[in-house]
């Protein structure tokens, strides 16, 4: 009995090992999807609304693109895992085609040739085949829809092989917004000619290029992944300095792409993205208006400049390309700036795709002493140009702006008095006093003072200054005897001194020869 009883206690031990055994290893099956769950992200824009609950999660082992990055730390007081930037990456390799309404595809079917064919995929996303009626394709790559029928003709033939080839592909509907000129929705239709898809330079062409304050750096490509929204960025800049093609992503049906308004734009780098093919409209006039120191505020529009090139592609033809427009061509239609203008505090007041203003600051001042063409701002359509007013402003410097294409071509003096035509004269921006007279056909040899003038101005700030010139046409440019006219100066040629003398005689003697007249009439 003893025997017996030892035996039966070791025979219970070795039972309750096993059972032990057996619990670790349920233990073990039961926490591993609690341990994939650490895995996963939630994605969501930083502009969403939606709640926790709404978010959608993505596993790292589902998308190759993530691979190698690395995953966000859980924040285990609030349990709740972080959300990642809104850019993800952009797509490293190309995206499998995905199957929708309107494809054309082929099944051959080994050694099955009359199952074997072309079938369209109908609006519901099905397919509808011999024996095993509709199946359902819709999302589903090349290799997925060929597992999936081969699973439904696995009833009726011994180890189907089949195989899928895409003959003629949906048209592709894709979106675009943000800063391009024509945001909206637009059909590529792929083809036998043109079997590649568009690229995201393709879609922004096609949507009349980027605007002047687009962020080309961190262009969002979304896209639907097996119901998980995926977001790409596409750094264009890289695409145009370090020829990174890779940038350019290649788009599929249902991709939206979004291009952002940049934080702070550089006037250097608008002249690259002009050259760009994706880049600024130059070929249509644009209207903008242009307030404060200008002869003619307002809205003007403003012309590019048409350049004609030969195109050497074989065909003898005309390629038109055309210079943005700029400032200066906009100051230019305003008729040029007063000489009290601040230009060294011009401001463009530009409006981004969601009706926020971006304000813009440009030193002209930079363009007209140095040659900053990158202060020469291209334009864009509903632009506001503010041109404020300077307290006071050097000789030197007033001189050096008038001589500038933001001045006037012309400015309009009048010169009275003792000259051969009086009256308005049409000078040069900072023509001397002597070249004026001159202009108005010099002074009258026998009745004018030619060795002192008056000179009138109008003061930018209302004022009227008046002041006696020692004229001496023998001088340069001299601020005593030979000044720079401004716009509607008046020079005054009095009468010299005999002439004054003869005039006052001839008042007084020419009522009495009046008299004399009649008398000698009558007697």
């Amino acid at each position: 009995m003893k025997t017996t009883s030892v035996l039966y206690q070791l025979f219970l031990e070795q039972v309750n090992s096993y059972s032990a055994i057996a619990l670790s290893l349920c233990l073990a099956i039961v926490s591993t999807p609690a341990m994939a769950q650490d895995n996963t992200i939630q994605l969501q824009d930083a502009d969403s609304s939606e709640s926790p609950t709404q978010r959608q999660e993505i596993n790292y082992r589902e998308l190759p693109e993530l691979e190698g990055r690395e995953l966000p730390k859980i924040d285990p007081a609030q349990n709740i895992t972080p959300i990642p930037a809104e850019n993800i990456e952009f797509a490293t390799e190309e995206t499998d085609y995905t199957l929708g309404a309107g494809d054309q595809i082929n099944l051959n079917i080994f050694q099955v040739e009359e199952y074997s064919g072309e079938y369209p995929v109908l609006v519901d996303g099905t397919i509808s085949l011999p024996l095993v009626g509709r199946v359902d394709v819709r999302g589903l790559s090349l290799k997925e829809t060929s597992d999936v029928v081969s699973k439904e003709y696995s009833t009726y033939l011994k180890r189907p092989i089949i195989t899928v080839g895409l003959v003629a592909p949906r048209p592709l509907k894709i979106g675009i917004a943000g800063e391009v000129d024509n945001p909206g929705s637009y059909e590529v239709v792929l083809t036998a000619d043109n079997p590649q898809f568009p690229t995201v330079t393709d879609l922004i062409q096609q949507s009349g290029g980027i605007n002047t304050i687009a962020d080309v750096r961190n262009v969002r490509v979304t896209r639907e992944i097996k119901g998980k929204e995926i977001v790409y960025n596409a750094n264009l800049w890289n695409l145009l300095t370090k020829n990174q093609i890779k940038q350019d992503i290649s788009l599929r049906d249902g991709d939206t792409i979004f291009v952002p308004t940049t934080d702070e734009i550089n006037t250097a780098e608008l002249n690259r993205l002009a050259e760009a093919s994706f880049g600024l409209q130059t070929d249509k006039p644009i209207q903008v208006a242009i307030v404060g120191e200008v002869y003619r505020p307002g809205s003007h529009f403003v012309q590019p400049e048409l350049l004609s090139r030969d195109n050497n592609n074989g065909a003898n033809q005309n390629r038109q390309e055309s210079i943005p427009p700029r400032l200066t061509q906009a100051i230019g239609a305003a008729n040029g700036i007063k000489p009290l203008a601040n230009v060294r505090e011009v401001e463009v007041r530009r409006t981004a795709w969601d009706g926020a203003e971006k304000v813009i600051a440009v030193n002209m001042w930079e363009l007209i002493k140095s040659g900053d063409t990158s202060q020469d701002l291209i334009l864009q359509e509903g632009d506001k140009i503010i041109i404020p007013k300077a307290d006071k402003i050097a000789k030197e410097d007033s001189d050096l702006i008038a001589s500038g294409t933001i001045s006037p071509g012309e400015i309009t003096v009048n010169v009275v008095g003792e000259v051969g035509t009086p009256g308005p004269v049409q000078v040069k921006p900072n023509t001397p006093l002597n070249q004026a007279i001159l202009a108005a056909g010099g002074f009258d040899n026998q009745r004018a003072n030619s060795n002192q003038v008056e000179l009138v101005s109008l003061k930018p700030d209302g004022t009227v200054e008046k002041r006696q010139i020692e004229v001496d046409l023998a001088s340069g440019i001299d601020e005593e005897t030979n000044p720079t006219l401004n716009q509607n100066d008046v020079v005054i040629v009095g009468r010299s001194g005999s002439t004054a003398a003869s005039d006052g005689l001839g008042k007084i003697t020419n009522p009495l020869g009046g008299l004399l007249g009649i008398l000698n009439f009558i007697f």
